[in-house]
């Protein structure tokens, strides 16, 4: 029963790999890991900007489960042109604070580009992360605009004021204003205002009516980019990108663009509060409309390759003469829960942990604590696994107490079984009875580690997730816990003390258990070598305090700990 109990250990653990692995890729839309369906790359077409591509939208009926109302003003979002709109040369007009560098669009006034400059990759320290952008490699803007007539919409020609470009030092906020003509008798002007060390952008629209008579216009706020998986992200693990609707009753719900090809995208379509967003591995962008303003919340597929997520909001009548005025946000930058917490109700949950999220939320707390009092990520880790051992230390406990019973009659059970090859019926009966002579539960040891299999998952998202692992660095050759180690050496650490635990344990006489016990581990590990070093640190860093943990329960049970060798003969 000894070596049936660790196959049994073996295969939860391997089906639990698989299965998380399984997941991961049917969750956000793949075939699987190591069969990738190819990436389709953005057409041409969609290049020009990613307003243009929006006019060849599918019609309000493709919208999946759209109301009337929502689906008619997805459609009117894709075909709206403000043709009456005068020709105007289209400029570029940048903005810089301390922590963003944005390119807006005098088309429409559209945000066509986010940089954010105090987050660079390691291998490019020319300019920061890239979030938004419209090149002929990606799109992924943010546009607003008037619909319910012949209104301003993305696609409108607007006029910028002059004013700063520059956050100074000194400074705490600046605002960059674009005006439309008067189209339909409305005239909508757009004021952006970024602020200093903040990454959620306000927007106030003031829609003028220049007419005479009232007018009922809507508002729409929309998020379109490709459908391609952000650059660098490694073939070897997947995490979500796609649009993402928040509403107060039905919580976060993720859109893969699967569905939305196939047009069985689900998702809330009316509400009072929540949010809509883009997110992708440890970034996202969302527009943030007033609690208590309703809304329709659509996605659609816009072109080729493009996709958008967006929300309409009535403006209510407006007389003629009169202005009203709608303020929006648009937050385009890291996950960082503590941050994102702050701005909006449920906002954190684009930082997704799944179904594992009631254990992720308090392990992360936990985990920046930690980083708070020692101020290295990578010793953070170490430390929060060593919590957790403490915490689990009576499980444990038990779970090597049991494993040292085991070993301790396993050279009994050996003869046993070489007596009785023959009668396996009384082979069992006699099992049985040397079990419960010596007071042993042989699956005594499987139940502990069950229990605690959930909650070192739950690390593993949190991990993933975090993108304060992004370019933090550890110790010596560890630059970026977020990448794979360069050198490979925490792999083969943790490959080594995988295989030390296999040899702690008792080998099973049936030499194919014997080869199955040393084949997995190293089949597995194989996989940490293209794994994030932070994700390896935490596997091993577990590994060493469980070897220890072993070694010093089966001494003090007066089981002295053994090497047993493989032999594969």
């Amino acid at each position: 029963m000894n070596d049936i109990r660790r196959t049994i250990l073996w295969v939860i653990f391997g089906f639990s790999m698989v299965l998380l692995w399984d997941k991961w890729q049917v969750h956000n839309g793949h075939r699987g890991t190591f069969f990738p369906a190819p990436v389709a790359a953005v057409s041409p077409s969609g290049t020009a900007g990613a307003a243009a591509p929006s006019a060849r939208a599918p019609a309000a009926s493709s919208v999946p489960g759209a109301s009337a109302a929502a689906g008619a003003g997805a459609a009117q979002i894709a075909t709206t042109t403000s043709e009456a709109a005068a020709p105007a040369a289209r400029e570029r007009v940048d903005v810089t604070t301390d922590v963003l560098k944005l390119g807006f669009d005098t088309e429409g006034g559209s945000l066509v580009h986010a940089e954010l400059r105090k987050l660079a990759d390691k291998d490019e320290q020319t300019h920061g992360f890239v979030l938004l952008d419209q090149s002929p490699e990606r799109v992924y803007v943010a546009q607003t605009g008037l619909i319910g007539g012949n209104f301003p919409t993305h696609k409108t020609a607007m006029q910028v004021a002059p004013g700063a470009r520059e956050l100074r030092d000194g400074e705490q906020e600046l605002s960059v204003r674009f005006e439309s003509p008067d189209l339909g008798g409305v005239k909508l002007v757009k004021t952006w205002t970024v602020k200093r060390g903040a990454y959620d952008i306000a927007v106030r629209h003031d829609i003028v009516n220049t007419g005479t008579s009232a007018v009922d216009p809507q508002l729409y706020l929309q998020l379109v980019r490709d459908g391609n998986k952000p650059p660098g992200e490694s073939k070897f693990y997947s995490t979500f990108t796609g649009p993402a609707v928040y509403t107060p009753e039905k919580k976060y719900q993720k859109v893969e663009f699967k569905k939305i090809d196939d047009k069985d995208a689900e998702f809330q379509k009316s509400s009072d509060s929540g949010y809509v967003a883009m997110v992708q591995h440890y970034f996202a962008t969302a527009w943030l409309l007033g609690e208590g303003t309703p809304r329709e919340n659509f996605v659609r597929k816009v072109d080729n390759n493009l996709y958008s997520v967006g929300m309409i909001t009535s403006v209510g009548s407006v007389a003629p003469g009169a202005t009203k005025t709608l303020d929006a946000r648009l937050f385009a930058g890291p996950q960082v829960e503590t941050s994102l917490e702050a701005l909006a109700p449920g906002l954190e949950l684009v930082k997704d942990y799944g179904w594992l999220t009631i254990l992720a939320k308090p392990l992360y707390w936990l985990l920046d604590q930690l980083h708070k009092i020692l101020g290295n990520w990578g010793w953070s880790i170490v430390g929060l696994v060593l919590l957790l051992k403490i915490a689990f230390y009576w499980l444990n406990a038990k779970a090597y107490a049991s494993m040292a019973k085991m070993k301790a009659i396993n050279p009994k059970i050996t003869e046993m079984r070489e007596r009785l090859k023959d009668k396996p019926q009384q082979m069992q009966q006699e099992m049985m009875r040397i079990y419960r002579e010596e007071k042993v539960n042989p699956m005594g040891g499987c139940f502990p580690i069950m229990v605690q299999i959930p909650v070192f998952i739950a690390l593993y998202w949190v991990l993933l997730s975090s993108v304060e692992m992004r370019n933090a660095p550890w110790i010596g050759w560890v630059h970026d816990l977020s990448a794979p180690d360069p050198f490979f050496i925490l792999p083969v650490l943790m490959t080594l003390s995988t295989l030390l635990q296999t040899a702690l344990n008792p080998a099973p006489p049936d030499p194919m258990q014997a080869k199955m016990m040393w084949i997995m581990p190293l089949a597995f590990s194989v996989m940490f070598f293209f794994f994030p070093a932070g994700l390896v640190l935490y596997w091993l860093t577990n590994n060493l305090l469980s070897i220890a943990q072993q070694w010093v329960i089966n001494t003090r049970m007066g089981v002295p700990p053994q090497f047993n060798l493989p032999k594969f003969k």
